[in-house]
C-alpha cells in the first residue's frame, strides 16, 4: 500500500469516477501534493456497475455545457493515458409515445441547438431505419444526437486515475476516512484507517467524492450532504445474432433505456416507484465492495414486459445477467458541486443520480477551476451545494423522497411539476387558513407555498401538460385581481437575515452595490456582486436602526446568501442571524391595497407619510407589523412582516376587511406572471453569478461613486468598454403559445440565445419572457431594430422586443 503522507494540499475522499476526475483536473491545473483516498478499491462502490451512457443534452445550458465537455474528454482520454475507455460515439435516439413527450423532446432539441449540441428531430421511419428491431407503430416523435455515446465506466475511471497519477497525485486504496478535522470554520485534516493502522493527514482542502457514502462523510464535518441510495436494475442478454451496432435508445414513456454492446443488449430502467437501499435505519455494510444486491425480478418484470413488446427479439434472447446495484439520489435529482456553505475548503462532487459517468468529466473540471479561482467558473447554481437546506439531511426524509426521485429521471419533465413525496416539512403560520380556502401548494426549499387557489368545484391538484394546465384560468383571475383590484400573497418563505453591530453599515456598504447607508425606515434594492461584476445575491436591505439591517432574499437562495455574507465578515464587528422563521410575510398588492390597509390599520399609508421604498411600524387588527412599501408584482402594495405568533390573527383581520373589496387570495404562479410583465429579474434564471449586473439591466441599483465595494472595478470597466449583451423582454405576438425557459431566441433568423424565464402575461395578452441578446458595440436602437422570433418545440413565433418593461415602464403604479 502507498504510504500515507503526514500532510497534503488536497485530500479527495472516494475513488469512483468523480473523485478520479477531480484529481485529474486539479493535476492538469498544476496542483501538486494531492492524495486520493479510497476505502476499498477504485470503482468498487457504484461506478463499476454503471451503464456507461454518455449523453450531452441536459436540462439547462450550463449542465449541457458540462456534459458536452465530458463526451469530448472521454474521446481523447484513451490517447492521452493509454487505457481504452470504450468510448464510442454511436449516437442516441430518444423516442416519444405521447404528444406531450414529443413536445418535451422537441423543446429539449431546441435548447440543445442553442447551446451547440448537434441534435435533430427524426421521423418514425428514420427511427426504424436506425433501430430496425424497434416496434414503432405508436411512436409519436423522436430526436437523434449523433455525438452521444457509451463507454466503459471502470476503464474511464482508471484512465482518469492514471492521468492524475502522471500529474503527481497519490492514489491510496484500502484507506478509509474516519473523521474530518476543522478549526475556526476551516478544514485542517482527516483521520484515516489504513488497513487497520490509524493515521492523520493535515491538509488545506478536503473533497467529498464518496458517492453513496457522501452523506456520512458530510456528517463527519457537521454538514448536510443529502442523498440516499436506491436499487437500480438492468439485464444483459446473451449474444443476439445479427444485432449489429446500434445507437443508445431511450424510451422514457416505458421507463427504459437500451444499450448494445458486443452483440448483447443491456436493458435498464428508472421505474416510477423505487426501492431505497439500505433499509431505513441500517448503514451501508462495512464490507461493501463490488457487491450486488439481491435480485427482485417481480419488481423489474413490468419493465421487461413492455420491453419485449417494444423490441420483440428480446422474447427469444436469453438473459445472461440480471443485475441489481445501488445508485445514490438527491432530493431534487440534481448533483452537488462546490464549497460547503459553512466550512471553508470542504468541497463536494457527489449525488450524481445515476448519470455520474456522463457528468463527472465536466463536474471535475468545473470543481477544479472553482478551487483554483475561489469562485465558480460559470453559473453552477443548478448543482450548487449551497441550495441544500439543513433539514434535508434527515434520513427518514431522504428515504421517503428517494422512492420518487429515481423515477423522475424518465418521468415527463413538465413545467411546474411538484414533488409528491416527503412534503409538509416547513409551513407558514397561515398554512391551514390557505388550505381551507382552496390553496394548491408547491414546494421550495422545503416550504409549502400556495401556488394557486382552486374554486370550490375544482379539484385541488395539478394536471400537468406542456399546454395550458388546469390552473391557467385560476392564475388569470388572480393576476387580473392584482392588476385591477387587490390580492393577498403569503410570502413567509422569504429568507430574512439580520445583520447588526457596530460595523454593520460599513460591512454592507462593502458587500452591496447600491448605497445602503440611508436613514432608518428606508428600503434599498441592491445586488451583491463578485469580482467579475456577476450577481451573487439579489435582495432588499431595510435599515432598522443605526446598527441593524434586515436583508430579504428568495427562499431558495437563503443558504447561499448566508454563506456569501459570512464569508466576507472578516474582522468586522457584526453578527449575522437567520431570522426566517420568526416572521410571516403577507403581501397586500393592487390598486385597491391602500383602501384595504386603511380598513385594518389606523396608520397613515399616504405617499407623504409612507412613500415607496420605506417601511413603517403599524398597528394591524389587534397586532403589530412592519409595513414595507415595495412590490414584486409592479403595483401599489405592502409586504407586511408579522411576528409568527400573530400571523394567523393578522391574516384573519385582513381577510375579513377584504370581503367588501373583493380581496383575492393569490398564489406564486400569479406572482410570477405579474413580475414577468414588469420584467423583474428572477435569481437563478435571469440573473446569476455569471451575469454582469449592467448587462442584466440593473445599473440603476449600482452606486459606483459611493466608495469601494466588491465588484466595483468590474462595474467601472464595463461602463468604459460597453455592454456585450443585454437582457431583453419579449412578448409573443401569437397569444396561444407558452414560454417557460430555454426556448431559443432568434435574431434576424439566427439563434443568439435562450429565454431565461417566461410566463403568461394575462394583462399583456401573450406569453412573456426574458433573455440575453449579444450586442457588442450596439446601441439600444440597433438592438431593437432587428426582427425577433422565439423557437418553441421547433416552431418559430414572432416576438416583440423591449428594453423597458412592457407593463408600466415608468413605474407609476407602484408609486401611486
Amino acid at each position: 500500500m502507498t504510504a500515507l503522507p503526514a500532510s497534503a494540499r488536497v485530500v479527495i475522499i472516494g475513488g469512483g469516477v468523480a473523485g478520479c476526475s477531480v484529481a485529474y483536473h486539479l493535476a492538469k491545473l498544476g496542483w501538486t501534493d494531492i492524495v486520493l483516498l479510497e476505502r476499498k478499491q477504485l470503482t468498487s462502490g457504484t461506478t463499476w456497475h454503471a451503464a456507461g451512457l454518455i449523453g450531452q443534452l441536459r436540462a439547462s445550458a450550463n449542465m449541457t455545457r458540462l456534459a458536452k465537455y465530458t463526451a469530448d474528454l472521454y474521446v481523447k482520454l484513451e490517447e492521452e493515458t493509454g487505457i481504452a475507455t470504450g468510448m464510442r460515439q454511436c449516437g442516441s435516439i430518444s423516442v416519444a409515445l405521447t404528444t406531450e413527450r414529443r413536445e418535451e423532446l422537441l423543446r429539449s432539441a431546441t435548447m440543445g441547438r442553442a447551446n451547440g449540441v448537434e441534435v435533430e428531430e427524426i421521423s418514425v421511419a428514420e427511427v426504424k431505419q436506425r433501430y430496425p428491431h424497434l416496434e414503432t407503430a405508436d411512436v409519436t416523435g423522436a430526436v437523434y444526437i449523433p455525438r452521444d455515446g457509451q463507454g466503459d465506466p471502470t476503464n474511464i475511471t482508471q484512465a482518469l486515475a492514471r492521468g492524475a497519477r502522471s500529474g503527481g497525485v497519490r492514489v491510496v486504496e484500502n484507506a478509509k476516512v474516519t473523521a474530518i478535522r476543522s478549526d475556526k470554520g476551516r478544514v485542517t485534516g482527516v483521520d484515516v484507517d489504513a488497513g487497520g493502522e490509524p493515521a492523520h493527514i493535515a491538509c488545506e482542502h478536503v473533497v467529498n467524492c464518496a458517492g453513496m457514502w457522501a452523506h456520512g462523510v458530510g456528517a463527519m464535518a457537521g454538514l448536510a450532504v443529502p442523498l440516499h441510495a436506491c436499487e437500480h436494475f438492468y439485464i444483459v442478454t446473451e449474444p443476439i445474432a445479427g444485432l449489429g451496432q446500434l445507437p443508445v435508445l431511450r424510451v422514457p414513456d416505458e421507463c427504459a433505456y437500451y444499450k448494445e454492446d458486443a452483440g448483447k443488449i443491456l436493458l435498464g430502467a428508472f421505474e416510477p416507484v423505487a426501492k431505497p437501499w439500505p433499509p431505513l435505519g441500517q448503514p451501508i455494510p462495512e464490507d461493501f465492495c463490488f457487491d450486488q444486491l439481491p435480485e427482485d425480478f417481480d419488481h423489474f418484470e413490468p419493465i421487461l414486459d413492455k420491453a419485449v413488446r417494444r423490441m420483440p427479439l428480446l422474447a427469444d434472447a436469453g438473459i445472461h445477467t440480471f443485475f441489481n446495484g445501488p445508485e445514490s439520489f438527491t432530493p431534487d435529482d440534481r448533483y452537488y458541486l462546490g464549497e460547503a456553505p459553512n466550512l471553508r475548503n470542504f468541497w463536494v462532487a457527489c449525488g450524481f443520480n445515476s448519470i455520474g459517468i456522463q457528468s463527472s468529466g465536466g463536474a471535475g473540471m468545473a470543481l477544479a477551476q472553482w478551487m483554483e479561482g475561489g469562485e465558480p467558473p460559470f453559473d453552477l447554481w443548478d448543482v450548487d451545494i449551497r441550495r441544500v437546506q439543513p433539514f434535508q439531511a434527515n434520513r427518514t426524509y431522504l428515504y421517503d423522497r428517494s422512492r420518487e426521485t429515481l423515477g423522475l429521471l424518465y418521468a415527463d419533465h413538465f413545467p411546474y411539476r411538484q414533488m409528491a413525496s416527503a412534503r409538509g416539512v416547513r409551513r407558514s403560520p397561515i398554512h391551514e387558513h390557505l388550505k381551507a380556502r382552496g390553496a394548491v401548494f408547491g414546494e421550495t426549499a422545503g416550504w409549502e407555498r400556495a401556488n394557486w387557489f382552486a374554486r370550490a368545484d375544482q379539484e385541488r391538484e395539478y394536471r400537468y401538460s406542456w399546454g395550458r394546465q388546469n390552473w391557467f384560468e385560476n392564475q388569470r383571475d388572480e393576476h387580473l385581481a392584482v392588476r385591477e383590484g387587490v390580492g393577498l400573497f403569503d410570502m413567509t418563505s422569504f429568507g430574512k437575515i439580520r445583520v447588526e453591530g457596530r460595523d454593520a453599515c460599513a460591512f454592507l456598504q462593502r458587500l452591496c452595490a447600491n448605497d445602503v447607508d440611508v436613514e432608518t425606515g428606508r428600503i434599498v434594492y441592491t445586488q451583491m456582486l463578485n469580482r467579475r461584476g456577476g450577481i451573487e445575491s439579489d435582495l432588499t436591505v431595510s435599515r432598522l436602526s443605526e446598527t441593524a439591517f434586515l436583508l430579504v432574499v428568495p427562499a431558495a437562495t437563503l443558504q447561499r446568501d448566508l454563506a456569501w455574507i459570512r464569508r466576507h465578515v472578516g474582522d468586522a464587528f457584526v453578527t449575522v442571524t437567520d431570522m426566517t422563521a420568526s416572521e410571516a410575510v403577507l403581501c397586500v398588492m393592487g390598486p385597491r391595497s391602500r383602501e384595504l390597509m386603511q380598513k385594518v390599520s389606523p396608520a397613515d399609508f399616504s405617499n407623504q407619510k409612507n412613500p415607496f421604498g420605506t417601511f413603517a411600524e403599524i398597528e394591524i387588527g389587534y397586532g403589530v407589523a412592519r409595513a414595507h412599501r415595495v412590490s414584486y408584482v409592479g403595483e401599489l402594495g405592502w409586504e407586511l412582516y408579522v411576528s409568527s405568533d400573530q400571523a394567523a390573527h393578522v391574516f384573519e383581520a385582513i381577510a375579513d376587511a377584504g370581503d367588501g373589496l373583493d380581496l383575492k387570495l393569490c398564489g406564486l404562479h400569479a406572482l410570477d406572471s405579474c413580475r414577468i410583465e414588469k420584467a423583474f429579474r428572477h435569481f437563478g434564471h435571469d440573473i446569476t453569478d455569471e451575469d454582469h449586473v449592467l448587462e442584466a439591466g440593473l445599473g440603476f441599483a449600482v452606486k459606483a461613486d459611493k466608495g469601494d465595494f466588491v465588484g466595483r472595478e468590474a462595474v467601472l470597466s464595463k461602463q468604459e468598454t460597453g455592454l456585450n449583451r443585454r437582457l431583453v423582454q419579449f412578448r409573443l405576438r401569437d397569444a396561444e403559445p407558452l414560454l417557460f425557459h430555454n426556448e431559443a431566441i432568434l435574431r434576424d433568423g439566427q439563434i443568439v440565445g435562450t429565454i431565461t424565464s417566461g410566463n403568461y402575461g394575462h394583462h399583456l395578452g401573450g406569453a412573456v419572457g426574458l433573455g440575453y441578446v449579444p450586442c457588442p458595440g450596439e446601441s439600444e436602437a440597433q438592438v431593437l431594430a432587428s426582427r425577433y422570433e422565439v423557437e418553441i418545440a421547433g416552431v418559430r413565433v414572432a416576438a416583440d422586443a423591449s428594453l423597458r418593461p412592457l407593463y408600466d415602464p415608468k413605474a407609476e403604479r407602484v408609486r401611486a
